[in-house]
């Protein structure tokens, strides 16, 4: 009977689409109905920002068949830009001669990694390459020693006369900018040394960068206040405080409705352009993309970094909307494993299937565990009334486990019966 139905559609029909976008209307609804507006609008715009890191995974693992495990030390510097360009300046950092000092340690800094390029380079002159990277390799802990004693007296000073060195006191949107940019930088660093790697070796591989990036964001007091968090942000809207909670959350809803339809629009653009082709040509034959005189490399880079720069971007608008920097709250099961089961769900290279795919994981992430809770306590008075049967005092935190076995059903479920996720790519073939 179903399939009878089926076949009364035009093949082009997007049914599959309507059917999708309706189950997350659904669900956003039900949210509102049961969990009030307030906290409805702020689920959805803090979905909305997973929605944008999963588009830059999406480019990096649906366009160009990276695995990338690491996409929460990108969420993570992009949350730390955001916090150091918007967080008011700190005046018992910029009153003393701490800055100074602190520039005169960044010149050694850049002069000790123009050092390590310049060694790295001396093969053109005809030194062996053997020779040149145990040079390289000599040349570089030398100048992480000299460094780091150089930083050292700076940074203690810092962390004992001014707790950090603050903010720069800017819209937190150019925080966004730039940390889409320097996550961009360091994947651009990073990808000329995993993307030699395929499948597996580059998941474990960006999966240990993320926890580097995490470990040096929660080590550097100086810079991130390292444990001690740093909170409030400032929004690049207005807050709270002046319009309440539903209208402001909703101007903030509006910013990344606006900027999930610009991505969109981009990334829809490139995916059909000849760029876009040459990427899946790569993927699914790099072989004979190369064979055909494509540069494999440098496209394969160019899909890391942009999605990177998408990562960081929404990394940033996510820590900026819940107004606090916490090193140690960028956690791999909520900003890797759950980015992932969100592109997986959409389908991966499908744009569309990744953002209705990002919204209705995480309306089931966050709504698992209140469900789970209220599953508990009937269960328990159920069974306290009928059989005498005392319930434990920590249910709440049984019920948070909640989200864990959710998501690993919903991924399980999906594998088995929608491999390619509810909105398969779609492979066309075009001219030009």
């Amino acid at each position: 009977m179903l399939a009878n139905i089926l076949n009364k559609f035009p093949e082009n029909f997007p049914l599959r689409e309507l059917v999708v976008a309706g189950l997350v209307f659904l669900a956003v609804l039900l949210v509102l109905i049961s969990q009030g507006s307030a906290y409805g609008v702020r689920m959805l715009v803090e979905a909305s920002c997973y929605a944008i890191i999963a588009l830059g995974l999406t480019i990096q693992w649906g366009y160009g068949g990276q695995f990338n495990a690491g996409v929460m030390g990108f969420v993570a510097l992009g949350g730390f830009c955001a916090m150091l360009f918007s967080v008011p300046v700190n005046d018992a950092f910029w009153s003393t001669d701490l800055p100074g000092e602190l520039g005169r340690a960044f010149v050694w800094l850049i002069a000790g990694v123009l050092l390590v390029v310049a060694v790295s380079q001396l093969h053109r002159f005809g030194l062996s390459k053997r020779l040149r990277t145990v040079l390289t390799i000599i040349v570089a802990l030398i100048t992480w020693m000299v460094v780091k004693s150089v930083f050292a007296p700076v940074t203690s000073a810092i962390e004992n006369q001014a707790g950090f060195i603050g903010g720069l006191g800017l819209p937190a949107w150019i925080g966004w900018l730039v940390g889409g940019l320097l996550a961009g930088l360091v994947g651009y660093f990073i990808g000329h040394i995993c993307l030699g790697l395929r499948s597996d070796y580059l998941a474990i591989a960006t999966l240990g960068i993320a926890e580097i990036i995490k470990a040096f964001l929660k080590n550097e007091d100086w810079l991130t206040r390292g444990t001690a968090t740093v909170s409030p942000l400032p929004w690049p809207t207005p807050g709270p405080a002046e319009l309440g909670f539903v209208l402001s959350r909703s101007i903030y809803l509006a910013v990344t409705a606006v900027m999930i339809v610009a991505i969109f629009f981009l990334l829809q653009r490139a995916y059909h352009a000849p760029w876009g082709r040459m990427i899946r040509a790569i993927r699914d034959n790099e072989i004979a993309a190369q064979a055909m005189g494509k540069d494999v490399n440098k496209r394969r880079l160019e899909v890391f970094v942009f999605g990177c720069v998408l990562i960081g971007i929404g990394g940033g608008a996510l820590t900026t909307f819940n107004g606090i920097f916490d090193a140690q709250g960028y956690l791999p099961l909520n900003h890797t494993f759950l980015v992932l089961v969100m592109v997986i769900l959409g389908g991966p290279g499908n744009n569309l299937g990744t953002i209705l795919g990002a919204l209705l994981v995480y309306i089931i992430w966050v709504m698992s565990e209140p469900l789970a809770l209220y599953v508990m306590h009937l269960y328990a008075d159920v069974a306290g009334s009928l059989f005498g049967w005392e319930a434990p005092a920590n249910l709440s935190s049984r019920a948070l486990q909640a989200r864990v076995f959710v998501i690993g059903l919903l991924i399980t479920l999906v594998l088995r019966y929608a491999p390619k996720g509810l909105m398969p790519e779609k492979l066309t073939h075009e001219k030009g």
